[in-house]
């Protein structure tokens, strides 16, 4: 997939800048010795682009549902670790993230009742529209 495609998509493109931005956030943690929550967030929330670019060749509706929901579920997982982070003593503050997070959250979650609709077309056209 190429830049153009990425920037073509909001989706790709929100959770794309928001994986570059907990990058940052995960080096810092790094930075003050915070490995843990750093590995564990990095994985969830990175996976959360991964699975939605997956999604974009879904061999069917219900292969496409099937990863958004995967990749809501990562949402779900990476909202944990950043309240963690947030709710806890001595960690960077992370309030940006979690607006960021949540925007994405309700994307996802846009896509997925266009997509649960009868129009076969319509979860293909709530990427133009949105």
């Amino acid at each position: 997939m190429r830049k153009e495609d990425i920037e073509s998509n909001l989706i790709l493109k929100m959770t794309f800048d928001f994986s570059l931005i907990v990058i940052d956030y995960c080096d810092l943690l790094d930075e003050i010795k915070k490995y843990t929550l750093s590995k564990q967030l990095l994985r969830c929330k990175t996976s959360i682009g991964a699975i939605s670019m997956e999604a974009q060749n879904a061999e069917s509706k219900a292969d496409f549902i099937h990863k958004i929901k995967i990749a809501a579920k990562e949402a779900d997982e990476t909202q944990y670790w950043l309240m963690l982070c947030s709710f806890s003593k001595n960690y960077p503050e992370c309030d940006f993230l979690l607006l960021k997070l949540e925007e994405i959250q309700k994307v996802l979650n846009k896509i997925l009742g266009t997509a649960k609709r009868k129009n076969p077309m319509s979860y293909i056209l709530s990427f133009l529209i949105f």
